[in-house]
C-alpha cells in the first residue's frame, strides 16, 4: 500500500486510458476529476490540434508546462497529456503535490486504441513516429511514476478498482 498524496496524477502515452480512468477514479472515490488536455484547450479557445497547428509545437509546449506549473488543487485526479514529462519542473510539481501513477500499455494496444492519430493533438516532432514518441517517453514516465500499473487490454473499471487497492484508498 502506498501513502496517497492530495491528488492523483495519471501518466502514460495518449490511448492509454487516462482520461478513462480518471473518470471512473473520479466516480469511485468522490475525488474531482481535472483533465489536463481541456485544460490547454479552455486556456486557448482551441483544440489541442489547432494549437499545434496554428502556434507551433514550442507554443503548445510553453502553454502546458505553464498550465501544470499553476496547478494548486487538492482532493483530485489529474490526466495530464502524455507530454507532461516533458517538463521536469511541471513534473516535480505534480509529483509533490500527487501520487503518481503511470498507466503502462504496449505499443501495439495504444495503436489499436488511437483511432485519430492526425488530429488528436499528439506532441509529435517533425519526423518523429509513434513509437519513436513511445519509446522517448517510457523512461521518463517510468522515473516520475511512484506506482506502476500494467494497462494493457484490462477493463477500465477494473483497472480503476485495482489502482484503488493499490493505493489503499
Amino acid at each position: 500500500m502506498k501513502t496517497v498524496k492530495d491528488n492523483i496524477l495519471l501518466i502514460g502515452m495518449p490511448g492509454s486510458g487516462k482520461s478513462t480512468i480518471g473518470k471512473l477514479l473520479s466516480s469511485m472515490t468522490g475525488m474531482e476529476f481535472v483533465d489536463g488536455d481541456e485544460l490547454i484547450e479552455q486556456a486557448e479557445g482551441l483544440k489541442l490540434q489547432e494549437i499545434i497547428d496554428l502556434k507551433g509545437l514550442d507554443y503548445f509546449s510553453m502553454l502546458e508546462e505553464k498550465i501544470l506549473c499553476e496547478l494548486d488543487i487538492k482532493g483530485h485526479i489529474i490526466s495530464p497529456g502524455g507530454s507532461a514529462v516533458y517538463y521536469p519542473r511541471a513534473m516535480e510539481h505534480l509529483k509533490e503535490i500527487s501520487t503518481v501513477v503511470y498507466l503502462f500499455t504496449d505499443v501495439e494496444t495504444l495503436l489499436s486504441h488511437i483511432k485519430n492519430i492526425d488530429s488528436r493533438g499528439i506532441a509529435f516532432k517533425p519526423g518523429q513516429t509513434f513509437s519513436d514518441l513511445y519509446k522517448e517517453r517510457c523512461p521518463l514516465y517510468e522515473k516520475y511514476a511512484d506506482l506502476i500499473v500494467i494497462a494493457g487490454h484490462s477493463q477500465p473499471k477494473s483497472l480503476a478498482k485495482k489502482i484503488i487497492r493499490q493505493l489503499g484508498l
